[in-house]
Formats: C-alpha cells, structure tokens, sequence
C-alpha cells in the first residue's frame, strides 16, 4: 500500500439510527474498493465492521469500526459508527477525529430522534454533513414525504443531487441531478449503467438541477458571477461549489442507496473521492493550549490516540489520528500526558479486524499499532519539536447508573480492573468506588449500554456480576437554629476524658451576615467572634465555623478538635447518615479539666452536641434534582408527559425543534433509575434524552420519613 499525501486523505463518518444501514453500507463499500472479495450480513455474522463477541452476539455495533478504501488514487478512512444512542461515545469520538459526517436515513421511517442527536453532535462540531437514504426498496419508504421532512428540519440546505425513479421491490433506478444521468442496477447491484434521463423525468431532474446549480453557486463569488451570467455551471464548477459549502455547512447534499443491495453505493464513492474536503481544507485543530496545530507531513511529529480495543489473540489495539509530521515504525516518542518515552512498533492502515502493514503515514491520516507499553485512550505522543496535548473530545453527561457487585467477593479486584479496561474502549462506560454511597456504581448512556458491559463481564472475562440500583446520595440541612451543649467524662483509672462543649447551629445562606446574638426562650446569648471559619464541604455546601468562647471557658487549643468533631458528624449526617450541608455552628461555651481535657474530649463532645442540636433545628433531607430534556416525536407527547407526572418531574417547557417535541423538566435523581427503559418502552425506541444535575432540593415529607425509618432498620440491623 502506497504512503498517502495529506491532501490525498479523507476522513469520513458513517452515522446513522439504529437500523440504518451502516455496517451494511461499510460492506459494500469494501467490495466495491476491492477489499473484501465478498460481502458480509449481519445475519450471518461475517461483516468487517461487527466482530467482536458481543457485537455477534447481539447483532449491533458496539464500537466504532475504523477502516479505509483507496479510491482514485484517494484515501478514505472510514469509521463505521454504532447507531443506538446508548452507544454514543463511539460516534461522537469518530466525529472528532473526521471531517466529514455521513448521515444514514431509514428509507421505512424518516429522519428520527437519533438522526437529529447526531446531527446535532455535527453542529456542534462543525462538521460536514451529506444525508443518505437508504432501504429506498421498502414497502414502507415515501421518499417525497422523506424529503419534505428534511428540509423541514433542516431548511434549504437540504439539497437533493439524486432522486429515485420508484421506490418499493421495484427500486433499482436513480435520477443524478448533478452529473444529469440516469443510473440503473441489475439485481446483484455494483456498476452502474448511465444512460440519458427519461423524457417523462426531464422536467423535475431539471428543475432539481437548477436547485442544485445554484446552491453550489451560493458558496463561491466568481460562481455566483458566472451563475448570474449564464444561470448554468460546469459539473466541476458545481463539484467546487459544493465542497466549499460543505467546509462551511452551507449545503447538506442528499444521496439515494440501497446498501443491501449495493445499488447507488459506488455513485456514493465517487463523490466522497472528487467532492468532499480534505484534511488540508478543514479547520485546523486546537492544541490543549489553544494553540492551532497545523496537519502538515513536515510538521513534528505528533499522534493523539482517540480508541483503544482488546482484541482476542492480540491485547490492545491502539488507533491514532497523526495529527502532526509523518509516523514511520521504530519512531521514539514522548507520551504528554504520562510522561513516559514509547517506541512505535509496526504500524497499520485500519481494516476493521484486520491490518495492512505500512512504511508510514502522514499528517492527517488514521492509522494504528500494538504492544505499546503505556499509551491510554486520550493521550498525546510527541517526537522533538513538539509538546502538544489534545483534548478536543467531550462525552455526554450518563444517563443510566447501576451498583456493581462481584458475586464471589474475590473477583472484586478482578471486575474493577476489567471495567477500567473497557473504560479505555467505550469512555463513556465510567465507574467509581463511592464512599458516600459505600458502592462501586457503573455509569452509562442506558441500560442497554450496561447490560452490554455486564455481557462482556459474564462472557469475555468470566466474571459473575450483581447490578442492583445505586442508592441515591442524599443530603441533610437544618431549617431552623437550636441549641444543645453535651459533656463527654471518662475515667478509667490514671488520666480520663473530660471536655464541655455548648454550641448553637443554624441554616446558612450565602452572603448571610455575621451573628451577634440569638434567643432561646427569652434567653439572650451574645456572639463575641474570637475566630471564623468557612469550609466548603466536598460535597457541596459549606459548614461555617464561629469561635465565640469567652473567659477561657474553653482553650484555643482545643477549637481544631472541636471543629473537627462538627465535621465528622456532618460526613454522617444525624437523619440518614448522607452527608450535611449548609450549617452554621456557633461555640459559645464549655469547660474543660486541668488534667482530663485533651483533644479527643472534645471531638467527641461536638459530636454529640451537634448531633443534638441538629435534630432539634427543623432537620430536612435534599435530593438530587436532574435538568431534563426530551426529544420526543408528537405523537407520543402525552404518554412522555403522564409519565413523567407519575414520577414527581416538575414540567417546565415544551418547544419544537427541527421536527421533535422538546420537553424540559425537573426530575428527582430517584426517579431516573429505570427512565431510559421506560421512555424506550414507550416510545418504542424512538425518543431521546439528556439529564445535568441542577440543585439539592427538599424531598416530601413522606418521602423523608420513609427513609428515616430505613435507615434506622438498617442501623438496627447492624447492630444486631
């Protein structure tokens, strides 16, 4: 395989819902670049694009699938991306590292909630887009109907280059309007025959041709000169045209497949090969400095590696995008980010589970190679000249948890180390070891997407697993100031415990001022402030500290110790054992033993006495609030919102965006447990969502006082 010029590389990615066509498509592209001799299905569970375990098991993408096609003397690299959005991690990590988003649509239903997440993902990157309809040979597929909904979701830009003759079992001819052709297939597909336009299709090809004409005008002045001139251009002048506004998502061109039967796919190939940009005429990337890193072949060499797989037989696969210079096998280089030296071995083009040896690629270029000692997914190699780090990829927030549990206790270790190696191939599997919740929880995108892990736990690794649902992290504050004083006394033989501690607590807002005296039946206590403290607790909230002991009731020496009793207890809050938060703790006074009194004393003391008095202050338990969003379609409103009303979600707006209903709500963490598979249930898979924490806010007081009692069985139990 020759070495590819930077201005010879496109880098491409297959995007599209679950049930699109991708892997599909991927395969025929791959027949038709000449390399695979024959065409894999997912039925027989043979494609290049699915071949790890778990993807032929369950029949889907789970990773994305790298690889590439030499076309007219061009190289496409090509990353295959999973379609369900429990999977997103892998499309929004190939969108990063591409130019170029190819949209697949589902010639049976339209553009769907996943069609508008990932087109989203595109905006937000800034990346090209061409739309693709695919299954145009199903019964159900009304592709006048397709196309109005698109462009009234995504406007005029939205410019058709191809229509079908028919669509149904009968689909096997195009109409081109850019190159004014129309293109039949035989039953096996391939090559295409071109032959001039019917007279019965001349008037709506032209009047597409006209659109298509001058969209492509619209992106270039010297075009648009020539357009107003002669109200015609060249098929170049219109191949330009397009490919600048591509660059500036001017134009979203609209393509016609059927990938199954490999009809329209080479058509497809030769626009990715003339039109669609290259590396060299994309926005430059930014490094981790906010430096612009120029993708030039002479430039220092430099590598970010975006995707790591465990393959069977082999152990780690690492996949890089040069981002910088040329790689050649036997390079030393400088990992950024861990600050080790690593020595490349052989590397590789990407052809899903294979991989061609070559001399080197340039800047650009997507590669891989294997055996590296200490390269993670996210880090940055360098060679000399450069000292560049890359963090341009950023994942969705999880929307799915769960406790994980080894059933043998001593596989423990063994599942948290198997989790961190998944981490490394899906980031969006994220897991913690949560001392407050006293649980290993596993987060991700559904729970599609975790019992997908649980597979790969159970199967790959053979390791038996429990998922349960995480307790939820509660927090306790107080809604009123009380007051309580408690004496710790010991004596056990020489020197004893001895300390006093009288203290006042009360809520604390920020901004609030400073106390100079309370009242406690008709009782006036006066604050005379000999120190202050303001702690921002880990968890949120603050815990601010007032030493107002007068006379030397209580020594200076002994106020660390007492402060440090106040946050012990609210690391175990007196409700429910969930941390506290947002409390003022006033000492105002004690007594203390020439002998006894030592700092232990008096830790345990403020234990106890802010224990008391925090019962006594109108105590209250917070949970977490979630700001919700989702993309729903219409017909299906009512069913989401009742839903939502059933678990204590505060609705907050309704909008329509680009062909959805959006719907923001306020929902309680409790109440996300099993969301993603109800609103799947509901919806038969055809709506999505996003969740941010938002605020701690009081729970009903039912709700309170059943998880007092929990937690008091709970404690009794322990006891026993």
């Amino acid at each position: 395989m020759r070495v590819y010029q930077t201005n010879e590389i496109k880098n491409i990615a297959l995007l599209g819902s679950a049930g699109s066509g991708k892997t599909t498509l991927a395969e025929s592209m791959l027949f038709e670049a000449g390399i695979i001799k024959r065409r894999g299905s997912i039925e027989a569970k043979n494609t290049v694009s699915d071949y790890f375990p778990v993807e032929l098991e369950y029949g889907y993408s789970v990773f994305p699938t790298v690889f590439h096609v030499e076309w007219n003397n061009k190289k496409l690299n090509i990353i295959d991306c999973p379609g369900s959005d429990d999977f997103v991690g892998g499309a929004i990590t190939s969108l990063n590292v591409t130019d170029q988003a190819v949209i697949l649509i589902n010639g049976q239903y339209g553009p769907e909630v996943g069609t508008q997440n990932n087109f989203r993902y595109t905006e937000k990157l800034g990346k090209p887009v061409i739309f693709l309809i695919n299954q145009l040979d199903s019964e159900k597929c009304d592709f006048d109907n397709i196309i109005n909904s698109m462009q009234e979701i995504y406007g005029s830009k939205c410019v058709q280059i191809q229509y079908p003759v028919k669509t149904g079992p009968d689909f096997h001819e195009i109409i081109d309007v850019l190159i004014m052709k129309k293109l039949s297939w035989g039953p096996d597909g391939g090559a295409p025959k071109r032959e001039e336009i019917p007279a019965e299709e001349m008037d709506k090809a032209m009047e597409l041709h006209k659109a298509l004409v001058e969209a492509a005008a619209e992106n270039d002045d010297s075009l648009m000169e020539k357009f107003f001139e002669t109200e015609t251009l060249t098929e170049d002048e219109m191949r330009e045209g397009i490919r600048k506004g591509l660059v500036t998502r001017s134009i979203f061109p609209v393509f016609c497949v059927d990938a199954h039967k490999d009809m329209g796919v080479q058509r497809l190939m030769e626009f990715l090969g003339n039109v669609v940009p290259f590396v060299s005429e994309m926005p430059k990337i930014h490094n981790t400095r906010g430096e612009e890193v120029d993708p030039v072949a002479n430039g220092p060499e430099s590598l970010y590696f975006f995707k790591t797989g465990m393959e069977p037989h082999i152990g780690e696969v690492s996949y890089f995008k040069v981002m910088s210079g040329t790689v050649k096998p036997g390079d030393d280089l400088s990992n950024a980010d861990r600050g080790s030296k690593e020595r490349i071995g052989q590397i590789y083009a990407c052809a899903g589970a294979n991989r061609i040896p070559v001399d080197s690629l340039q800047a650009g270029d997507i590669g891989c190679t294997v055996k590296l000692k200490d390269v993670k997914t996210g880090n940055t190699l360098n060679g000399k000249g450069a000292e560049w780090k890359f963090d341009f990829i950023k994942y969705p927030n999880s929307k799915y948890s769960r406790a994980v549990k080894a059933k043998n206790a001593q596989d423990t270790e063994k599942v948290m180390a198997a989790i961190l190696k998944m981490h490394q191939e899906d980031p969006t599997w994220v897991f913690e070891n949560s001392k407050e919740l006293k649980q290993t929880i596993v987060h991700g995108q559904g729970e599609f997407h975790l019992r997908t892990l649980k597979w790969r736990l159970e199967n790959n690794e053979k390791l038996n697993v429990d998922f349960e649902e995480p307790r939820i992290p509660y927090r306790e504050t107080i809604t009123k100031k009380a007051k309580a004083e408690y004496r710790h006394k010991k004596q056990s033989g020489g020197a004893g415990q001895f300390g006093e501690v009288h203290l006042i607590v009360e809520p604390y807002a920020e901004g609030m001022p400073d106390p100079t005296s309370y009242n406690f039946n008709g009782q006036e206590f006066k604050v005379t402030m000999k120190g202050k403290e303001e702690r921002d607790m880990p968890w949120g909230g603050k815990l601010v500290f007032i030493n107002s002991v007068v006379g030397g009731a209580i020594d200076q020496r002994f106020m660390p110790a007492i402060l440090q009793g106040v946050m012990e207890c609210m690391e175990r809050g007196p409700l429910t054992g969930s941390y506290a938060r947002d409390v003022r703790v006033v000492v105002y006074d004690g007594k203390m033993h020439p002998v006894d009194s030592n700092e232990l004393s008096f830790k345990l003391a403020a234990r106890h006495a802010f224990s008391d008095a925090f019962k006594q202050a109108g105590p209250k338990i917070l949970e977490p609030i979630y700001d919700l969003e989702v993309y729903v379609p219409a017909d299906f409103m009512g069913d989401v919102m009742s839903d939502l009303q059933g678990r204590r979600a505060l609705i907050m707006g309704m909008d329509t965006e680009a062909g959805y209903q959006k719907l923001s709500a306020k929902i309680p963490q409790k109440e996300l447990a099993n969301y993603s598979i109800s609103l799947s249930s509901l919806t038969g898979g055809r709506a999505s969502f996003t969740t941010k924490f938002a605020s701690y806010e009081l729970v009903p007081n039912e709700i309170q006082t059943a998880l007092i009692a929990a937690h008091e069985a709970e404690a009794d139990a322990d006891d026993e």
